[in-house]
């Protein structure tokens, strides 16, 4: 189902969780749940999966983690803040110690030239996981621009790019 890189990178993100006994949760949009579909994948992931919190609607958003309202009706629902948000909030929800959340525009629609399709805003956050680290208690962003490169293709970029986050976070802790 997923690319090989996809699952390379999942296992990758697996093995450094369970050697660190360290647990993920995912706050997804537009990938709908393929990141934590991704992760599972992995055999062992049980271990360190939290879950997933699939926030497509707005609504769902604000009800499930806690994203407040108004930041998405000033900023709308694909922008730096609400991925920030989305991020604290699937950490604050969930019980698990690092938090990865993607909002954008897959397509084919939806796109405007502002925000335009193949938009996505990442954000990422961790507990404080016993030592000093620039990333713990704050929440992190990266916008990319993947092209109106299709749906799928949009959706899969998303993934990678989200399990490479993930990553260069446990690198840096």
């Amino acid at each position: 189902m997923f690319p090989e890189r996809t699952l390379q990178l999942a296992g990758m993100v697996i093995d450094w969780l369970s050697a660190s006994k360290r647990t993920i949760v995912t706050a997804e949009s537009c990938t709908g749940g393929l990141i934590a579909g991704a992760l599972t994948a992995v055999p062992g992931s049980s271990n360190v999966v939290y879950g997933g919190f699939v926030t497509y609607a707005n609504e769902a958003k604000q009800k499930m983690i806690g994203v407040p309202k108004t930041l998405i009706e000033e900023f709308g629902a694909v922008s730096e803040p609400v991925a920030r948000a989305m991020a604290l909030g699937a950490l604050d929800k969930g019980s698990a110690d690092i938090a990865v959340s993607v909002t954008g525009i897959a397509g084919p629609g939806g796109g405007t030239s502002q925000k335009p399709v193949g938009l996505v805003h990442f954000g990422w956050a961790m507990k404080n996981m016993g030592h000093f680290s620039q990333l713990e208690g704050t929440s992190h962003h990266l916008e990319r621009r993947f092209g109106d490169i299709g749906r799928d293709a949009v959706r899969m970029a998303t993934v990678e790019t989200a399990l490479e986050l993930v990553l260069e976070m446990l690198d840096g802790v």
